[in-house]
């Protein structure tokens, strides 16, 4: 494996060679959201090793998944792909995979092994029609539970809340400590991967796949899905009134501060607490979301657009590799706050939420994010619903929990 790697690589510095001294070097137009201080160190890890095997980095980044997006799609449109982009592994990439407008990487991902150093579960999901398209950086536990251990400490709680109940109560005594309970990221796809939280919480593991998976009416209209939008709706009375439209960095910091008890995030999150210096288990805490029987998951990858560009199809085949190092995997997760997606590297560096982390994908209590399961149509649809329902707090239960059923019909 390592020899066929070797010699991938060679040909591509070979090729690359040839290119700089046609004064044409590998350059890489690199499209991402990722800026938040532990995101941006986590790609510049990649960007470094890139530009070490003698590649030419240009970086294109707006803030907000979502904004990102707009903005990608506008440049397809005007026939100006980036030669990569940052995708969530899912439904999304795959509507532009089916339209023809991606490159696979099946040469560097036979060279790598990758069906052998990634879980399969994943592989499957980087895998259209028998060919890998995309390489993904890193898996996100997205259901934890993030809290600061001083304002637990001012507010007088000893442990980590085990179901709803048990959290509401420690809300109050946050509450009556004069610290805002909820740090609260009030954009459409935060609030949904907190009522996702519940959900599971609610649903079970079985009953979460057969909501986003197989969409099946039973589950859909259970009575679990209204005890997971009265949970949800309830968390309203302890968010602050600057919560609307606050960015999920922002939230974070609310508790590195000890301003804030806890955030609902993914474990993006805890990248953020590694630059402010804190330790895990020390300075604050993860606990999967209270009552929750596994961890949801979701993974960042990069997706390659045809260009019509040889240097740029060369580049493309360039950062695959590099994506996929096992020294870069560790690196850009110790950043982001991710777990590796290749099983097979060194673990011994990460922390104990991470541990956490990975102990949950060995014993399998891992389910994927809706965005995995569902169509982008159906993805926006959920998060306008969840929305609307967060931003009225006279919203019928049995009616939105319809109106949640129908989203899948």
């Amino acid at each position: 494996m390592k020899k066929m790697t070797l010699l991938l690589a060679g040909t591509m510095l070979l090729g690359a060679a040839g290119l700089a001294n046609a004064d044409d070097k590998l350059k890489a137009e690199v499209f991402t959201s990722w800026t938040s201080g532990g995101e941006g160190r986590a790609v510049e890890a990649i960007k470094k090793e890139f530009e070490k095997r003698g590649g030419v980095w240009e970086s294109s980044t707006i803030a907000g998944f979502e904004n990102a997006n707009a903005a990608f799609q506008n440049r397809l449109v005007a026939g100006d792909p980036p030669t990569a982009k940052q995708v969530v592994v899912g439904k999304d990439p795959a509507e532009f995979i089916e339209q023809g407008l991606m490159n696979p990487m099946d040469d560097v991902a036979a060279a790598g092994n990758w069906k052998d150093a990634l879980p399969k579960a994943l592989y499957d999901y980087i895998t259209y029609d028998s060919k890998v398209y995309l390489t993904p950086t890193g898996i996100h536990g997205e259901s934890w539970m993030f809290y600061s251990k001083d304002a637990f400490s001012k507010a007088g709680i000893t442990e980590e809340p085990k179901d709803w109940n048990a959290f509401f109560a420690d809300m109050d005594k946050l509450k009556a400590a004069g610290l805002t309970p909820i740090a609260w990221g009030g954009q459409g796809w935060q609030e949904v991967k907190v009522f996702n939280m519940v959900l599971l919480s609610q649903v079970g593991m079985d009953g979460f796949m057969k909501i986003y998976a197989e969409k099946d009416q039973a589950a859909l209209t259970s009575d679990g899905v209204k005890k997971a939008l009265e949970i949800f709706g309830k968390m309203r009375a302890y968010v602050d009134e600057g919560s609307a439209g606050r960015n999920w960095n922002d939230a974070t910091a609310m508790v590195i501060t000890g301003k804030a008890g806890v955030q609902f995030m993914g474990d993006w999150a805890k990248g953020e607490f590694t630059a402010a210096g804190k330790v895990a288990d020390k300075d604050f805490g993860c606990a999967i979301s209270p009552a929750s029987p596994g961890l949801i998951y979701i993974s960042d990858a990069f997706a390659y657009l045809k260009t019509n560009d040889a240097n740029q199809d060369a580049a493309q085949k360039l950062l695959a590799e590099v994506v996929m190092d096992p020294t870069i995997q560790v690196e850009f997760s110790l950043n982001k706050g991710s777990i590796p997606a290749r099983i097979d590297v060194d673990k011994s560096k990460f922390d104990a939420c991470t541990q956490k982390g990975m102990a949950f994908m060995a014993d399998g209590k891992i389910v994927p994010e809706h965005a995995i399961t569902t169509t982008p149509e159906q993805v926006g649809a959920l998060t306008d619903f969840i929305g609307e329902f967060w931003a009225n707090p006279s919203a019928d239960i049995d009616a939105s929990a319809a109106q949640f059923a129908a989203i899948f019909e």
